[in-house]
């Protein structure tokens, strides 16, 4: 469906945390997907992950926050729960157990390119229907971010 689209930089990537965009599945919906660095042992790389805690339908990347990223996780700003960087599995809180939908995507020259055939890239950053959105959690977590 998709082809290979050029999305971004890796440098970009690094030096912001995560990048947001928002593709279009084959169901025709619109989905907010975002890049994250990845440091494994296998070296350094780039993962995307849909932005939604597989809890409960949370946001992990906000537009004007961007990700919570610490210690190879990205915290849900609801719940707390952590979600492994390069795999997508969080071990801990209310999502353990779970691991986040993943979006293909490649490197190569230093750029990220989404090559995931199920999906269409539609544009950076968040999905348009954000509009009403307050900008934040409705927060139960004892954590401050």
């Amino acid at each position: 469906m998709s082809g290979r689209h050029r999305l971004t930089s890796v440098e970009t990537v690094e030096e912001e945390g995560a990048w947001l965009f928002t593709v279009r599945d084959d169901h025709g919906e619109d989905v907010e997907v975002f890049l994250v660095p990845c440091v494994d042992a296998d070296g350094s790389g780039i993962e995307a992950w849909v932005n939604s805690c597989t809890h409960e339908a949370q946001s992990l990347y906000r537009e004007g926050v961007g990700a919570v990223v610490r210690d190879g996780g990205v915290v849900c700003p609801k719940h707390g729960s952590i979600f492994d960087t390069c795999s997508g599995y969080c071990d801990n809180g209310p999502a353990a157990e779970t691991t986040l939908p993943a979006v293909e995507v490649s490197v190569e020259d230093g750029q990220v390119y989404l090559t995931d055939d199920d999906v269409r890239f539609l544009h950076e950053g968040a999905s348009r229907d954000d509009e009403d959105d307050d900008g934040g959690p409705s927060s139960t977590s004892h954590l401050r971010l």
